[in-house]
């Protein structure tokens, strides 16, 4: 599970008029795409309560190297207006019809908490049509082979502010705001929803390669949950672990970038594509 990101993330700082049409309101590119026509594309897939500008530096860090899209989920940001959507599935039909016109890409999905389950069942329906991902990675979700309740009810909004809180996804002077909190609760809401409600559907294993990022003091996922993820992949598969907590990924930066660099290498380096400008050979 997850919450909203940090008051100081890129949410604040990156207006919602600042457009790079993807021509779905799903998707955001916040940096113009490279020149070399082999760049891979990279989805970044938010967390609960999490908008696309949270993910802006990190497609800063890639945009040399890869199309960087954001997902934009209904009910937040330029899209608050919006119903929030009711499920995990809700959710990846919406993204895997946004995601139509690149089909003939090489195309890489990085989920965060809620993000990763659903950049795992976008992965499944892509590979059942035939148009399978070039890689995933999931960050800071135990493997949906694990079930367990976050033990938050629909309605009890002080467990979930709680829950967000512990998780240290946002500052808890806005928590203490009734403004603030009103703002954010329809979404967290039904986010949470979703993710409580998700079950599992047992299938073929996936074939897309796996790289797997937790933080190492994460309250809700511990090491072994987060590597219970290899037994959903037949492909390659990799680990790693972050100094943090579920939201690892602030104090990390730098650090996550160049895993993602060293991932976008791989899975090339795996599907027989060029290594593209600033990628890392993969080690031995």
């Amino acid at each position: 599970m997850s919450g909203p990101g940090p008051a100081h993330a890129p949410d604040a700082v990156v207006s919602p008029g600042f457009d790079r049409r993807t021509g779905s309101p799903w998707l955001r590119r916040f940096h113009p795409e490279p020149a070399s026509g082999s760049a891979p594309t990279l989805v970044f897939l938010p967390h609960a309560g999490g908008g696309a500008a949270y993910y802006h530096p990190f497609s800063a860090a890639q945009a040399s190297r890869a199309e960087v899209l954001v997902a934009q989920y209904p009910g937040r940001q330029e899209r608050i207006g919006e119903p929030v959507p009711g499920s995990i599935d809700a959710m990846v039909d919406g993204l895997r019809e946004a995601l139509t016109p690149w089909r003939d890409r090489p195309l890489v999905l990085f989920g965060h908490s809620m993000g990763a389950l659903i950049a795992y069942e976008l992965a499944r329906r892509l590979e059942h049509a035939g148009t399978a991902p070039r890689g995933l990675i999931l960050s800071g979700r135990r493997s949906p082979l694990i079930e367990r309740s976050e033990g938050v009810a629909p309605r009890d909004d002080d467990a979930l502010i709680a829950l967000v809180s512990e998780l240290a996804g946002t500052d808890a002077r806005l928590l203490a705001d009734p403004e603030f909190r009103e703002l954010i609760l329809p979404t967290l809401r039904g986010d949470y929803h979703a993710v409580e409600t998700h079950r599992h559907v047992p299938g073929p294993v996936l074939r897309t390669p796996m790289s797997v990022l937790t933080g190492e003091s994460d309250p809700r996922v511990g090491v072994s949950e987060a590597m219970a993820w290899r037994e959903l992949t037949s492909g390659a598969f990799t680990f790693r672990s972050f100094p943090g907590g579920h939201f690892y990924l602030n104090e990390q930066r730098d650090a996550v970038s160049r895993a993602i660099t060293e991932d976008l290498a791989a899975f090339a380096a795996l599907a027989g594509g060029p290594r593209l400008r600033g990628e890392v050979a993969p080690s031995e």
